[in-house]
């Protein structure tokens, strides 16, 4: 098969088209012909070599695909060959063909296609697990998401709104606020132009939010902590801005507030099955109800995987961007 290889450590132009070995089919595992796979931040990471596959995993970068099943594992009893489905993957979607273990397969949620399929498993695993099942976010709350049209942005607006939730976002220009607008969020925040600490406290008659999603890290550790409300939950997903801070933890006492982190990839098997399972149960339905809808910028054909990575790291985007092989 043909799979987008990491040459070596470096820029996008690193990332190049070839002949690689199909993967071996574990008894628990489902091959799956891809369809789309979507580009992560994880990916540009991995490229520099600043974040390597679990051990184990797939070489290939690729946290996410849609396809179709071509042949299953012996102990697989839900999937059959020609299912249409998408999955979280711990690498290996930048292919033609990818094995999976079963729990981390998904059905293509009712009313999508198959290819935008691919823009969800990552980005609504990442969100639910997180926002949901960690820091329990629910109906009658207010959330902050920071990158707001960015795939977890994007997404993470809609299911809550979807779920009885008041959202504030931040975005780097008027456009990206806009479209975030148009999904649903109810404050969008010029984080360039704007401090976004004030204006989340003049939003919430002082009192600040009750969840936060955060991918930038250091820099935003503090003003994050100013910006919650009283049992408030900063959730931290990313380092983009640096992993060192300075920070005063009073307020930490004085609101009982709760700082987490997690990521997705480097989860064991059970936890990851669960998960897409949590994510198939809550999140699935809101999607065949047309609640939350695929948010899709642009495609690119495997071998222009360099390209996509440049738009990505541009950030000009909003929302998914995928290749397709």
């Amino acid at each position: 098969m043909k799979a987008v290889v990491i040459t070596s450590f470096g820029g996008p132009e690193v990332l190049r088209l070839q002949d690689v070995e199909n993967p071996n089919v574990g008894v628990d595992e489902v091959l799956i012909k891809i369809e789309a796979t979507a580009l992560n931040k994880a990916d540009t990471v991995q490229r520099k070599g600043s974040y390597p596959p679990p051990k184990g995993a797939s070489p290939y970068p690729g946290l996410e695909c849609s396809g179709i099943v071509e042949a299953v594992g012996k102990n697989v009893t839900r999937w059959k060959i020609g299912d249409q489905v998408c999955a979280l993957l711990s690498g290996g979607g930048y292919a033609e063909k990818v094995a999976v273990p079963s729990g981390q397969v998904l059905p293509v949620p009712p009313g999508i296609s198959l290819k935008d399929a691919a823009a969800f498993p990552e980005v609504a695993c990442t969100v639910w697990s997180t926002v949901f099942m960690m820091s329990r976010l629910s109906a009658g709350e207010t959330f902050l998401v920071h990158g707001g049209s960015s795939g977890i942005g994007t997404f993470a607006i809609q299911i809550a709104k979807h779920l009885g939730v008041r959202v504030l976002v931040t975005a780097g220009s008027e456009e990206k606020l806009a479209f975030c607008k148009d999904l649903g969020a109810d404050v969008c925040i010029n984080y360039k132009t704007e401090d976004f600490v004030a204006r989340v406290k003049e939003e919430t008659g002082g009192k600040g939010v009750d969840v936060i999603l955060d991918n930038v890290g250091g820099p935003y550790f503090q003003r994050n902590l100013d910006s919650l409300n009283v049992d408030g939950r900063l959730f931290i997903i990313g380092f983009q801005g640096g992993a060192s801070t300075e920070v005063n933890l009073s307020g930490l006492l004085a609101r009982r507030l709760t700082v987490q982190a997690a990521g997705l990839r480097n989860r064991n098997l059970e936890n990851k099955a669960v998960i897409v399972s949590e994510v198939e149960k809550n999140v699935w339905p809101a999607i065949g109800a047309g609640k939350v809808k695929p948010v899709v910028y642009k495609s690119f054909p495997l071998s222009e995987a360099a390209e996509a990575h440049r738009l990505m790291e541009s950030s000009k985007h909003i929302g998914k961007i995928l290749l397709v092989p």
